[in-house]
């Protein structure tokens, strides 16, 4: 029976590692995924597909991948992939593909080993869709459908409709929306709140929404952070991302406080005060957990 051997494993996986190290922010798996499959000529059976289904390719670099991540090299967040330092390190240390994957395969047996006593061991490790890494590749790739496809409904709602949603968080969160910006010209801040009914205490919480793929970056920030007075504090809502620059200017303000919420953070909040949402609310971003037996570790 054919065979994948350590060694083209390891190629897969320092070539994958090469792609992602060119993305310091990240990249989504099934992109890197394909862009491996792109650099590489497989043979029939590793282009063959699995009794069970998938094809053999993409399950033996993601069962790979379990590796990886054991051994700190590599962190998994919602479907983004993105190589650690210890992982740049390895990288550069450990150039030949065998070596640098058994080395991740030793870490990946030392954190194994060093599991809690009574911990089900599992059955044999290998790239077989019947592995106990089954269970890690399926709750990973189900992760990131569902993230995905949460990050295109929210990226294809309307603009105002987003707004309102924002609105809807911040009530469900105990704070009183007092004012939401119309159709039209804003002024630079969509929705404003107070953390009492009346509006008598501060601090005013002015906020401004958007709905853009992009990141923010410093000058954007600034921007909105020129709008907040003395009593103010600031909420930064996109459903795409901070630069690094944007996001260090935040965190070392002293006189304009503002808090940033990316689209990770808002889906995690909303998740989190789901309950106190009215069904209204709820009608803007329905979610529905699913329980399935998790992998360990």
């Amino acid at each position: 029976m054919p065979e994948v051997t350590r060694r083209r494993t390891g190629e897969f996986v320092r070539l994958l590692f090469a792609i992602l190290l060119e993305k310091p922010d990240g990249m989504q798996a099934g992109d890197a995924v394909a862009a491996v499959r792109k650099c590489v000529k497989l043979t029939e059976y590793e282009a063959g597909e699995y009794p069970s289904g998938g094809q053999r390719f993409e399950k033996i670099l993601r069962f790979a991948t379990v590796d990886t991540v054991k051994a700190g090299w590599l962190e998994k967040r919602k479907g983004l992939w993105i190589v650690t330092d210890a992982g740049r390190k390895a990288y550069k240390d450990l150039s030949d593909p065998e070596t640098f994957y058994k080395k991740a395969v030793q870490l990946y047996q030392q954190w194994k080993a060093a599991r809690p006593a009574g911990e089900p061991e599992g059955k044999e490790e290998t790239a077989d869709p019947t592995s106990a890494k089954s269970a890690t590749v399926t709750f990973e790739q189900a992760e990131e459908q569902a993230w995905r496809e949460i990050q295109e409904y929210l990226r294809g709602m309307p603009p105002y409709d987003f707004q309102e949603l924002v609105a809807d968080l911040l009530r469900a969160m105990g704070y009183h929306v007092a004012w939401i910006s119309p159709p039209g010209k804003d002024g630079g801040t969509d929705i404003h709140a107070w953390g009492d009914p009346l509006g008598t205490r501060p601090p005013r919480i002015k906020v401004q929404v958007k709905r853009v793929q992009q990141k923010i970056n410093v000058d954007g920030l600034r921007s909105f952070m020129a709008l907040l007075g003395d009593d103010d504090v600031g909420i930064f809502v996109t459903t795409g991302e901070f630069t690094r620059d944007a996001v260090d200017e935040a965190r070392t303000q002293e006189k304009r406080k503002v808090t940033l919420i990316d689209l990770e953070r808002l889906v995690d909040l909303w998740i989190q005060h789901y309950g106190n949402l009215t069904d209204t609310a709820r009608s803007r971003l329905p979610l529905k957990p699913i329980h399935f037996l998790a992998p360990m570790g």
